[in-house]
């Protein structure tokens, strides 16, 4: 009888021991994928930014090209190289992209036709205002910090901080602000993230070329770590696209061509009925950085910024804030 009663005690407690308590989840050994680990600095030194997808509708790209600087390994190619890049110089939106509605049309346009009267069209890269989401994207470099309940994405430029709340759903009614309401989710080896709710500000586009965006901009983000052979698509259709200047870029952002290790991808796909005929979609395809993170504070050149002999946007008040 005691063999008996100490036999069903052993089994009561091995069964306990396999069985999750209230409120925790069973580990990978019963079918749980394991969360990849996204946090680190990533670099991604090309100007613009957006790399068009492989296929289907993409991003307004620069109609202004010059020769690529580095190629996909950051090696110097020659000046009379015939891989024809967007130019940072001047900032000329393909207006007649498929994805654009007349009145987005024509704003990328009169951008465009400022760029091409030799002056630089305001952005609020240039006038120390905070960029929202997906314009953000084109940053040379960015910080994931993740958490079980938030992941927190930190920006060089004018120390901007993005917050995404994990495993939440919208509001239902969702103020708008800056960089919007974000809320992150895992699908086995990918966190996806949706924003809607960004505000609109004086200087409201989704890139450099000035394409606009209305309250109706829905931004959906999946992030993706990849070996270095699976990365490779990705860095060559930036290579195609943008500027990569020999060596990487300021912000802390210059990369480590030698790594091999996994590559972070983001594929992000906007919505807005309001400006775009279509969703569409673009890639960002990161590598390790090799530079600390460094401190870029916004240049507030009040005047000649832009337009010479106009004063600037840049935000100020007439008394201290606190």
């Amino acid at each position: 009888m005691h063999r008996q009663r100490h036999l069903g005690l052993l089994m009561m407690l091995a069964i306990a021991a396999a069985t999750p308590s209230f409120g925790q989840t069973a580990g990978p050994a019963a079918g749980r994928a394991a969360i990849p680990d996204f946090s680190g600095i990533w670099s991604h030194p090309s100007f613009p930014g957006f790399e068009p997808p492989a296929s289907g509708p993409g991003p307004v790209v620069n109609k202004s090209r010059r020769p690529q600087g580095a190629d996909v390994n950051g090696r110097t190619l020659p000046a009379n190289n015939n891989v024809l890049v967007s130019n940072p110089a001047r900032l000329v939106g393909d207006y007649t992209n498929p994805i654009l509605k007349p009145p987005a049309a024509e704003a990328v346009k009169k951008k465009g036709e400022i760029e091409l009267g030799g002056m630089v069209s305001p952005t609020p890269t240039i006038q120390c205002w905070p960029e929202p989401v997906p314009y953000i994207f084109n940053g040379v470099a960015m910080q994931m910090l993740q958490q079980p309940d938030k992941i927190i994405f930190l920006y060089p430029n004018d120390h901007q901080v993005r917050y995404v709340r994990m495993n939440q759903p919208h509001p239902a009614q969702v103020t708008p602000s800056w960089y919007g309401d974000s809320v992150g989710r895992y699908e086995g080896d990918t966190l996806v993230i949706d924003t809607v709710g960004v505000k609109i500000g004086p200087f409201a586009m989704v890139d450099f070329y000035g394409t606009p965006y209305t309250q109706a901009l829905h931004v959906v983000e999946r992030y993706r770590l990849l070996d270095y052979e699976a990365a490779r698509e990705g860095l060559e259709r930036d290579v195609r696209e943008n500027r990569r200047p020999p060596g990487g870029a300021d912000a802390g952002s210059a990369p480590d061509y030698s790594y091999r290790g996994k590559h972070l991808q983001l594929h992000f796909t906007v919505e807005d009925e309001g400006v775009f005929t279509m969703p569409w979609s673009a890639t960002i395809t990161y590598r390790r950085g090799l530079e600390a993170w460094r401190e870029v504070v916004c240049a507030e050149n009040l005047q000649e910024l832009v337009l010479a002999g106009r004063d600037t946007a840049v935000p100020r008040a007439n008394k201290p804030d606190f």
